[in-house]
């Protein structure tokens, strides 16, 4: 299985290209230097509550660039990841942005998981001229608010992500009357609930909204929400919250019988199953921020998934997340540029701008389907959003009557704002919504 599963990887694109430089004119080489080894400097949380969603974006770096480094590198040099954390705050990751360009002086960046973060860092890659991959963050404003160069996002944004699980809501409970929201307060929760809000008033105009929550980032009790929540009593329950934040609001609405109450729709909740186990009762919606599942319906590379989840598996001890996902797009998107950008100047290393340009179009494969990077730097990606089920084969809630719905679907178009866009949808999309899959 090992050795099929790497097949698997080298025909979805972690395989080197022969694109080395041997046999070419000397003139030709002296254009660019090939450097030693690729320095990728990679942001991601690895400390504070976060981290339970930091972490596995690390290890799936760590594990995929071995197995690019065994297979011979890229364009023949091996990578050498430089992690950093994005745990305390924003001024510390625009610091450590400029210490990877300057000090470092790394290839490429991968930032971050913080919507912040990535809003912080999108002009920087322009101002220090550095390719930066956006591997994480949601905020549709990055590419809507802003023009850039050097930075790409190798995944969704909050718009198709929110719309998605907004789309089944209406399909699977289209009866409900109101509905509260509890999410972090900070760009990410206000963003998404933005975009929630414009779509459901424009979709089902007259739903009330009887609260409107957003506990600090990083909150660790929930009790008062909890208790507002009780008595006010909605129909449906909404947060985009993630990591320990997410975990701690799903164990104790379940403590206090908030599940019982309401429908919850939890868009980012597929990184929290393994941890909340079965907790987390059946049928409620839950999302994977992109089609990222290992139990996925129908991948595009069935060996591909299944070989990276083993593989995964065997080394860390838990099942791939969707930052899991999200990292292996970066290093695919990495590869799938660097080898576009070799093969533009027939071989010869590419300079940061050629490699920034190679990304702009860029089709390259996921672990599930595959992402094209637009014209405008924002990558299309399809969504999957299923309902929670319990099941004897695993110690936690799976999804099943699972939606995947497609990047072009549910993606404002380039050059609109995500909120205009939303007030033009009418309930003819519902019809064009695929039909969901049960969990087999």
């Amino acid at each position: 299985m090992q050795s099929m599963s790497r097949r698997s990887l080298l025909q979805a694109g972690l395989g080197v290209g022969a694109l080395a430089l041997a046999g070419r004119p000397a003139a030709l080489q002296a254009q660019a230097v090939k450097p030693a080894e690729i320095k990728v400097g990679i942001a991601t949380f690895l400390s504070g509550p976060s981290s339970v969603f930091g972490v596995p974006g690390r290890q799936a770096a760590e594990l995929l660039f071995d197995e690019v480094n065994a297979a011979g590198g890229i364009g023949g040099v091996k990578l050498r990841p430089i992690f950093v954390d994005e745990g305390p705050g924003v001024d510390h990751f625009v610091g450590e942005y400029r210490r990877l360009v300057q000090s470092e002086n790394v290839q490429i960046v991968f930032a971050g998981i913080s919507s912040a973060d990535c809003l912080a860092c999108a002009p920087l890659a322009d101002e220090l001229k550095r390719p930066t991959l956006l591997w994480d963050c949601g905020t549709q404003r990055i590419f809507e608010d802003g023009s850039y160069t050097h930075a790409h996002r190798t995944q969704a944004n909050a718009t198709p992500e929110v719309l998605s699980a907004l789309l089944y809501l209406l399909k699977a409970k289209p009866d409900f009357r109101s509905i509260a929201v509890v999410n972090q307060d900070y760009a990410w929760g206000r963003d998404s609930w933005e975009i929630f809000r414009t779509g459901l008033n424009t979709l089902k105009p007259g739903t009330r909204v009887v609260a409107e929550l957003f506990p600090r980032f990083g909150a660790t009790d929930f009790s008062s929400e909890i208790t507002r929540l009780l008595a006010l009593r909605p129909d449906v329950i909404l947060s985009t919250s993630w990591g320990g934040d997410l975990d701690s609001f799903i164990r104790q609405s379940a403590d206090r019988k908030l599940f019982e109450r309401a429908t919850f729709v939890l868009p980012l909740a597929e990184s929290s199953l393994e941890r909340v186990g079965k907790v987390l009762p059946a049928g409620h919606i839950i999302g994977a921020r992109g089609d990222h599942w290992f139990l996925h319906p129908a991948p595009a590379d069935g060996e591909l998934l299944k070989g990276f989840t083993e593989r995964y598996r065997q080394r860390f001890g838990s099942y791939p997340i969707y930052s899991s996902h999200h990292m292996a797009q970066a290093v695919f998107a990495m590869k799938a540029g660097y080898e576009k950008a070799l093969a533009a100047r027939g071989g010869a290393w590419p300079s940061d701008a050629e490699l920034s340009a190679a990304f702009r179009g860029l089709t390259f494969p996921s672990l599930t389907s595959s992402v094209t990077i637009r014209e405008d730097g924002q990558g299309l990606e399809n969504q999957l959003i299923g309902t929670t089920v319990h099941s004897d084969r695993y110690p936690f809630p799976v999804m099943t009557d699972m939606v995947v719905y497609p990047a072009t679907l549910v993606t404002t178009p380039v050059g609109q704002k995500s909120t205009d866009w939303l007030k033009t949808l009418t309930p003819a999309l519902l019809d064009r919504v695929p039909q969901p899959v049960a969990f087999r």
